[in-house]
């Protein structure tokens, strides 16, 4: 997000984010909360901290070496600054809401904790929105799931985006066949995440797997592209059982997607794989023109809430907030205009009156800044004008001049315009319907 406070002030990968950002930020979460809530997905707010030993069955061993940990000062215990929320939403479930009835859909909008090396260039507070759907398995859910991200994204006005879409399942059904072992897979699979094809290439050949079998998994990463992967993705499974079940619910998938309307949107990555080694299913990530990274993704998670207790297959997906912000910011669109707060003016022996005007506008919907009392003299078009510009408000409200009827008010509006402001006398009561006309 821009605006940003100087980064020597504050830790590393910290934000501060000014006034006018939050503005333009609370809109985008406020957006997709209601693009959420309208799918029928119902907001959570999960704790900051958590317990190390409740949640660590939840979190990857590399997760957990990246979570700022401390003791509780009262049980001695070893607390958490939240570092993911897919795993605390599984923790909740599972510990607390599986009586409920299924599928539940649940949204959020929170912010993350991950420690981050300075020199990689990430934040280590990352603003996240997102969903989860529990409790079903299958190709709909998945769908609904995409489809709902793909909606968030055109109701903020994002129209130039992409979605890569997967299935782990795939490129671990033919390493699992191709017999490496099972700290080869983990490696193997990091690999082809990354797309580092070299580094995949030494894996192979230090785990000795035959030439053919190498040629094939080296090929997965690379499949990028539309229909035509899926047919090319066949051929490299053969009658692998696990392979072609994971091409197949891609296959349905990508379908009603396309049926959706998506299917300019999205492209087949059978080397799609997300952070988390909890996923096991469909993945996908989406993309903007001129962000270098993703704006979010997510994907099916069939076992980790079991890890808590019950099992329930589920999926889902979050957004990072700051690169979202990023390509709206780059393409000038997606956030309302900014118009500032009306200033409203009065004498000091008026104060009262002030009050009484300003509240009045605050229940018709504006933002109002009381000026500061002054004497009769002192509260002349020309100085009010220049207290305007200088808090940058659009609009002023002068109220109790010398000389006019006790009901009347002196608008200005344009103060912020490169023109003169331009000055209207009206009645007190109509000054809220006259501001709002003018979008002030």
């Amino acid at each position: 997000m821009p605006n940003r406070h100087d980064r020597s002030l504050i830790p590393v990968g910290m934000s501060t984010i000014l006034p006018e950002a939050v503005t333009q930020v609370r809109h985008l979460e406020e957006v997709l909360l209601a693009t959420l809530g309208g799918w029928g997905y119902r907001e959570i707010i999960p704790p900051t901290f958590e317990y190390l030993d409740v949640l660590a069955p939840g979190l990857e061993p590399e997760v957990i070496e990246a979570c700022y940990k401390f003791a509780d000062r009262t049980t001695g215990r070893i607390l958490l600054l939240r570092p993911d929320v897919t795993a605390q939403i599984a923790r909740i479930v599972a510990m607390g809401m599986v009586d409920e009835r299924l599928p539940l859909r649940l949204s959020y909008r929170t912010t993350v904790f991950r420690y981050e090396p300075e020199h990689a260039g990430r934040d280590r507070e990352i603003f996240q929105v997102g969903a989860e759907l529990i409790g079903v398995d299958d190709a709909a859910m998945d769908g609904e799931i995409v489809a709902l991200m793909g909606d968030c994204l055109g109701k903020l006005g994002l129209s130039d985006f992409t979605i890569s879409l997967g299935h782990v399942g795939f490129f671990k059904a033919l390493v699992a066949r191709a017999g490496l072992s099972q700290e080869g897979r983990k490696r193997a699979e990091h690999a082809a995440a990354k797309k580092d094809l070299p580094r995949l290439e030494e894996i192979l050949a230090r785990e000795r797997i035959s030439a053919k079998a190498a040629r094939g998994i080296l090929e997965a990463p690379r499949l990028y592209g539309r229909e035509e992967v899926l047919d090319r993705g066949r051929a490299l499974a053969g009658r692998d059982p696990k392979s072609r079940a994971a091409l197949d619910r891609l296959t349905q998938v990508y379908r009603l997607l396309a049926d959706a309307g998506l299917k300019d949107r999205l492209v087949l990555d059978l080397g799609e794989f997300r952070g988390f080694d909890y996923y096991d299913g469909v993945v996908f990530d989406v993309f903007a023109e001129g962000v270098g990274c993703e704006l979010g993704g997510g994907g099916r998670y069939n076992n980790l809430i079991g890890r808590f207790g019950r099992d329930l297959p589920s999926t889902g997906f979050a957004f990072d907030v700051d690169r979202l912000f990023q390509a709206l910011e780059r393409r000038g669109n997606g956030f309302p205009p900014a118009h500032g707060p009306v200033l409203v003016s009065a004498p000091a022996a008026q104060a009262r009156r002030l009050f009484q005007v300003s509240g009045r506008l605050r229940e018709a919907g504006l933002s109002v800044v009381q000026g500061s009392l002054r004497a009769a003299s002192q509260n002349h078009p020309r100085s009010v004008l220049a207290e305007g510009r200088r808090l940058g408000v659009a609009s002023a409200v002068l109220i109790g001049l010398p000389g006019r009827p006790p009901e009347e008010a002196l608008v200005l509006t344009g103060l912020t315009g490169a023109r003169p402001a331009q000055r209207r006398r009206v009645a007190i009561k109509e000054v809220a319907e006259l501001l709002s006309k003018r979008g002030c």
